[in-house]
């Protein structure tokens, strides 16, 4: 049995594209049964169109509360036999029914290395702060904004020469490879919650520590 994902975005899409194109291995233990949108114009639903995915669309205008708005989310995700949902650029809070409703069952990827710089603007802040590291987090979804348990993450060093974009740019690299392992390790059942702290079974990789800067 594959697990099957529901996609929420907002835009362009490019973590969905990484989700996608994972799906599409044989050997990848999951499958998007549905993207799912706030806007009609996101290129992200081309994305999933041209892979034959089934999308839809739910205006966040066209409803008079966030509860209504994410009641049919709920109502739409469950209809389509969704799992696991992952969050991929949606931009939109969610009510803490919603993601109750989903406990353990909704992550999302973050652009940073959380806790530290929760919220937007994260690559300049990192610049700002003058950090030797940043990097990306995919984490189980709770009711605080870019709280809960974390699954995974990816360390990228920040250059001196680095501006916002080209770090960003090197940050979303690891993002396309971080979540799709993410969501295999959940479709594994390699993964036990304890409190705020995961622990994975089965095999793993232990990276060497990183020191920056290198000589």
């Amino acid at each position: 049995m594959v697990l099957k994902l529901g996609c929420l975005i907002s835009g362009r899409g490019s973590n969905l594209q990484a989700l996608i194109d994972a799906c599409a291995a044989p050997d990848f233990p999951a499958e998007i049964a549905l993207v799912l949108s706030n806007k009609a114009d996101a290129e992200g639903l081309e994305r999933a169109k041209a892979a034959g995915i089934a999308t839809s669309v739910v205006n966040h205008k066209e409803y008079a509360d966030r509860d209504s708005f994410d009641a049919e989310l709920d109502r739409r995700l469950r209809a389509a036999g969704v799992e696991l949902v992952c969050l991929a650029g949606f931009m939109r809070l969610l009510t803490d029914g919603f993601v109750e409703g989903w406990r353990d069952r909704m992550i999302n990827i973050h652009p940073s290395l959380l806790p530290a710089l929760k919220g937007l603007k994260t690559h300049e802040r990192a610049l700002e702060a003058g950090a030797r590291f940043t990097g990306c987090t995919v984490h189980y979804v709770r009711p605080e904004m870019d709280e809960g348990p974390i699954i995974a993450q990816a360390v990228v060093p920040v250059l001196d020469e680095d501006d916002a974009a080209s770090l960003g740019a090197r940050v979303l690299a690891e993002e396309h490879k971080l979540y799709p392992l993410a969501v295999r390790l959940i479709a594994e059942k390699r993964l036990s919650i304890t409190g705020n702290r995961i622990t994975v079974t089965g095999d793993k990789n232990l990276a060497t520590p990183l020191i920056s800067p290198q000589f």
